[in-house]
């Protein structure tokens, strides 16, 4: 279940005092703090008492998804349905199970018939429907906003027929424009205003349109709201854990342990106290957030032997990451293999996955197979890494690029960097000159370690250069990988391509030679060579002389003076060919 999303919290019962639903009223007060343990002992207390009370065996099942029981949750609604087999609300409930195991033809079957059977006008049911198509990979996002539209919808009803919204209605309503995205974005947090007019201190509502803003990259806004949500509702932890996901989120703006670990101890002294084994895990946490990854370690082992299945998994995570963090790669290993191997490769994820992808690029071995294995096998794991993950951002997979290049693999990590950018351009970002020097960089790193050299990769590699020079025409470096990308398809100069663009590099660079030796060796190496086969000499000299001030030894030099004192000894022998290498510095 998408932990970002605090459950439903309707009007269901009138408040008629009674003891049954005063209960039910519990377990959903329990679901909109996302104490989901203390739900469910509530709710099966509601059940024992009235084994026909359809609502509390949906709201049940919704409680044990958020415990990331499926089966359990699909029992629950059987067993409902069982009791009271015209409920429409459990219909609702098993086609999220449907959806969960990827079944939507099922699930859309059964979301209609629930619908046709309350008219669309039970707020209960369409709720149930509306969140399982946002909330579920493979829900129909579309038919969740007209679900809600025609539940709020008067329009020619008489009076007595009219539906009374309430602050829930409009949240849900919300959900469905945040997860449709783009232009309604503006229309979900109006409709979360309007939750708000019902209920002022709906802390949900306010935490959601932090979301919205999250979305639209206000990061600023989106903490704002969150922080809103909390002096609003001390208690209401779905916005401190917000708070916590932001400043774990890795990206330059955002990531904080310190306020991670701050914001965590804030969560879990609001969390569920029925819930020891996730209390267990949120201490190991905090440690590991304050970089006492040993004590994250000690209290993580501690955990494991009593952890429920979902919490055990995070719990092996925490621990593998605390040993990779000291910097004990292979006890990292040790315990991510272990893992990995008894849970099967099935059911590892994207986090599972990345973990095991930095393991295994920080592992180093003096045996060259064993090391080749380890890299091997990095890289692997990255690209499932790559392939798993749901979170499709810049950002995730400028890393993936980050680490492609770290394992020196420079192709496929070109090829991210330039995926990234179109993630840019696609979030009407404007692309800056590093983004583009990523992708030319290693294009030309790829393609030069290539035997034979790649000259498609190469002209890859120029054209990103090129948009480097367009976007910041006084950065220099742009030039020089120009240059630099032309002279490998030019090694011997002969035919000018790197001419314009080393010209325009030593032109802006020579000024500082201190700072520029390496860079200006590999240019004046390339004009040398390139006035050598023009015969003529005057540059040769120029260029000569330029040489031997920021390389004094330099050997291309000394062979080409000699070349010419030969020639001259014989003057209808032609130029011969030095053999002087390209890019002797590909600084």
């Amino acid at each position: 279940m998408n932990k970002r999303k605090s459950l439903i919290v309707a009007l269901l019962c009138a408040a008629s005092g009674s003891v049954m639903a005063q209960s039910v009223e519990d377990g959903l007060k329990d679901l909109y703090y996302g104490k989901y343990l203390s739900a469910k002992q509530n709710l099966e207390k509601v059940i024992a008492a009235k084994p026909t009370e359809d609502k509390a065996y949906y709201y049940l099942g919704i409680a044990q998804l958020g415990l990331s029981d499926n089966a359990g949750a699909a029992a629950t609604f059987q067993k409902g349905l069982a009791a009271v087999p015209t409920s429409a609300l459990l219909q609702a409930g098993m086609g999220r199970i449907d959806l969960l195991n990827g079944n939507a033809a099922a699930a859309k079957q059964k979301f209609d018939a629930a619908i046709a059977a309350t008219e669309g006008r039970d707020g209960d049911v369409a709720r149930a429907v509306a969140d399982a198509n946002t909330e579920v990979k493979g829900g129909d996002r579309p038919y969740a906003l007209t679900v809600m539209e025609k539940l709020l919808n008067n329009e020619g009803r008489s009076k007595k027929k009219q539906y009374t919204a309430t602050a829930a209605d409009y949240i849900e309503l919300g959900d469905a424009y945040r997860y449709l995205g783009g232009e309604n974005g503006g229309k979900a947090v109006s409709t979360y205003e309007k939750a708000l007019e019902l209920d002022p201190n709906n802390a949900e509502a306010v935490m959601k349109e932090g979301l919205v803003n999250y979305n639209a990259r206000l990061k600023a806004e989106a903490v704002a709201d969150y922080t809103k949500a909390v002096n609003m509702d001390p208690k209401y932890g779905p916005a401190l854990y917000e708070l916590f996901l932001f400043y774990t989120t890795p990206k330059k703006d955002q990531l904080s342990w310190e306020n991670a670990a701050q914001y965590l101890e804030k969560y879990m002294a609001v969390a569920d106290p029925a819930d020891n084994s996730k209390n267990q895990l949120l201490a190991a946490s905090i440690a590991f957030f304050k970089k006492d990854y040993d004590a994250a370690i000690s209290k993580g082992q501690a955990a494991l032997p009593t952890a429920t299945e979902a919490t055990k998994n995070r719990l092996t995570l925490l621990v593998g990451d605390s040993y990779l963090q000291k910097g004990d790669s292979l006890n990292a290993k040790k315990v991510m293999d272990n893992y990995a191997q008894a849970v099967g490769d099935s059911k590892l994820d994207s986090a599972d996955y990345k973990l095991l992808s930095a393991i295994y690029i920080k592992l180093r071995s003096s045996d060259t197979a064993t090391q080749n294995q380890y890299t091997d096998k990095a890289l692997v794991y990255l690209e499932k890494y790559a392939n798993a993950t749901t979170a499709k951002d810049p950002d995730t997979y400028t890393q993936i690029a980050d680490a492609l290049k770290g394992a020196r693999k420079f192709v496929p990590a070109a090829e991210w960097y330039a995926k990234a950018n179109d993630l840019k351009v696609a979030n009407k970002e404007t692309l800056q000159a590093i983004d583009y020097y990523n992708v030319g960089i290693n294009y030309y790193s790829g393609a030069v370690n290539m035997k034979p050299i790649d000259t498609m990769l190469l002209n890859k590699a120029d054209a990103a250069f090129q948009k480097v020079t367009e976007v910041k025409p006084d950065l220099a470096v742009g030039y020089y990988q120009r240059g630099m990308t032309n002279y490998a398809k030019d090694q011997q100069a002969q035919a000018g391509l790197a001419k314009p663009y080393f010209d325009k590099y030593i032109e802006m660079s020579e000024s500082n030679l201190d700072r520029n030796k390496g860079t200006l060796t590999n240019a004046y190496t390339y004009e040398l060579l390139y006035y050598y086969f023009k015969e003529d000499k005057a540059n040769v000299k120029l260029y000569s002389d330029k040489l031997l001030v920021v390389d004094p030894t330099n050997q291309a030099v000394k062979q080409i003076q000699d070349n010419m004192n030969a020639r001259e000894k014989q003057p209808n022998k032609p130029a011969g060919k030095p053999a002087a290498k390209q890019g002797q510095n590909k600084k």
